[in-house]
C-alpha cells in the first residue's frame, strides 16, 4: 500500500459515526490475485461494506488523475459541493 486515506464522518466531531470511509492507493506493482482471504474482502467495494462495515476504494497509482493528490482531494467534495473530513494515516 502506497497511501492510506479516511474520509467521511469518521474524521468528523460525530460521537458516533456508522462507517468507515477508506481510500487505499496501492503501489504500480500490487497484484490482486496475490491477496487471499479475509484480506481479499478489503479489495470488493461491497464485501468490505458487508463484513467490515467499511466503505473501501482503492485504486493503483497511475489510475489517480490527474495525479495523486488532486484525486484524493476530489473525495473531501460532497455532491452538494460542501467539504467533508479527510485525512491520511502515514507512520509514526
Amino acid at each position: 500500500m502506497k497511501r492510506f486515506v479516511v474520509f467521511g464522518s469518521f474524521v468528523t466531531a460525530k460521537p458516533e459515526p456508522n462507517d468507515v470511509d477508506v481510500i487505499l492507493i496501492m503501489h504500480d506493482t500490487f497484484d490482486l490475485a496475490q491477496v487471499t482471504g479475509e484480506a481479499r474482502l478489503i479489495f470488493d467495494h461491497a464485501a468490505a461494506q458487508a463484513h467490515f462495515g467499511a466503505s473501501v476504494f482503492w485504486l493503483r497509482g497511475p489510475a489517480a488523475l490527474p495525479d495523486e493528490e488532486e484525486a484524493i482531494a476530489s473525495w473531501q467534495l460532497k455532491r452538494d459541493g460542501t467539504r467533508r473530513g479527510i485525512m491520511e494515516v502515514t507512520e509514526a
